[in-house]
């Protein structure tokens, strides 16, 4: 249990919260997830979905009509032929970084994974007894890395690589380029099982995404994490899935009979619904998103001291704070204590996030412009 890390976003959250209670103002800027409510469509279905009784126990890999949808929702937006049977359903996409690190990586075995980066890629591999290798994004490629460095990571010992795109913290992305180059590499490594995060795929604000799966070859040796939490503003419903070839699902799906037996059914029959209903809400979101994130950068930018590149995707921004003389631990601390606003220490997503501060814009374009008064006041 030593080795099993956590989410420093629910910590921060936590703090804030305390200070919210002793009767500080707070913004929050911490925590990753849409302030808009879940489409009315899909609560409406999910209604519908209780007043049909479906409250039972479903296949632990999920619904067939879910899987389905899912499936389909793949081949429209890859480009992909994807069978129903490829597809394991979860409470949440995260379980997938879960079972996937579990089913595939014993102890000893090395994980590429990006850095800064989600948490819980290292602390899964180091929970299981792996290696946990970093692979540096760096701000001056747009936080895309060098292919160069990624070769050099790669070693007889290398059983998988996670990719992230677009990204967390960075709000940056791997453009087909990227992709391709990564592709190029692992050709000379067949046995290398790929790791795509794609949680952020409908959110993009420039170009389209592109997954690795696109490429001959690799659909089979890549697990696709995906779900409904970031799009359709449904974090609390808890509903994400992997896609992954037909030796793989049945020993992911075993894994959920052992430890959650189905996602919640209800739910399932709502994301069916967010994927074949309307659309709009998603563009609309993303539209909000793009003006907010506008808004922030302008802002962080003149802010003394920091320096903020453009995000081309999720809604994070990553400023770099080196030029105010505060490490990125001491300054998150000293904007949420001095000036109420609540954000994340680029640490918390890895060594290599020392000398940035994580902002999640997904607030009010008011509270965004108060936060940057504020930090300015602080700075």
């Amino acid at each position: 249990m030593n080795n099993l890390g956590t989410e420093t976003a629910f910590e921060v959250l936590a703090k804030a919260k305390k200070l919210e209670a002793e009767g500080k103002s707070i913004i929050h800027l911490e925590i990753g997830e849409p302030d808009f409510p879940t489409p009315a469509n899909i609560c409406e279905a999910a209604i519908r979905s209780i007043q049909a009784g479906d409250t039972h126990y479903t296949p632990s890999a999920g619904i067939p009509e879910v899987r389905t949808s899912i499936a389909n929702y793949i081949k429209r937006t890859r480009g992909i032929e994807v069978s129903p049977d490829e597809v394991v359903m979860t409470p949440g996409a995260k379980p997938i970084m879960f079972y996937v690190i579990l089913a595939l990586v014993n102890e000893g075995d090395e994980v590429i994974y990006p850095n800064p980066g989600f948490p819980i890629y290292e602390s899964m591999i180091n929970f299981v007894g792996g290696k946990a290798v970093p692979l540096q994004l760096k701000e001056e490629k747009n936080f895309s890395f060098d292919i160069e460095d990624l070769k050099k990571l790669i070693t007889p010992k290398t059983k998988l690589i996670i990719i992230n795109t677009p990204q967390n913290p960075t709000g940056g992305i791997l453009t087909e380029t990227d992709i391709r180059g990564i592709a190029d590499v692992l050709k000379d490594w067949p046995d290398i099982y790929i790791l795509s995060d794609e949680i952020y795929s409908r959110l993009i604000f420039q170009g389209e995404h592109f997954s690795i799966t696109q490429i001959p070859g690799f659909k089979d040796r890549t697990i696709i994490l995906d779900g409904f939490s970031k799009a359709y503003a449904m974090t609390g419903w808890r509903a994400g899935y992997g896609v992954m070839n037909t030796e793989l699902a049945p020993l992911i799906a075993k894994l959920m009979t052992n430890s959650n037996s189905c996602t919640n059914t209800v739910v399932q029959k709502a994301c069916i619904e967010a994927y074949e209903g309307p659309q709009d809400s998603v563009d609309k979101m993303r539209e909000e998103f793009m003006a907010r994130r506008d808004i922030i950068v302008d802002g962080l930018n003149s802010v003394k001291g920091f320096s903020c590149i453009v995000p081309l995707g999720a809604f994070y921004a990553f400023p770099n704070i080196t030029a105010t003389g505060y490490s990125s631990k001491e300054l998150s601390d000293h904007v949420l204590y001095k000036g109420g606003v609540a954000a994340l220490s680029g640490t918390a997503f890895g060594a290599f996030g020392e000398g940035y501060l994580r902002f999640s814009y997904a607030n009010s374009r008011e509270n965004i412009k108060e936060a940057i008064r504020r930090i300015k006041e602080v700075i």
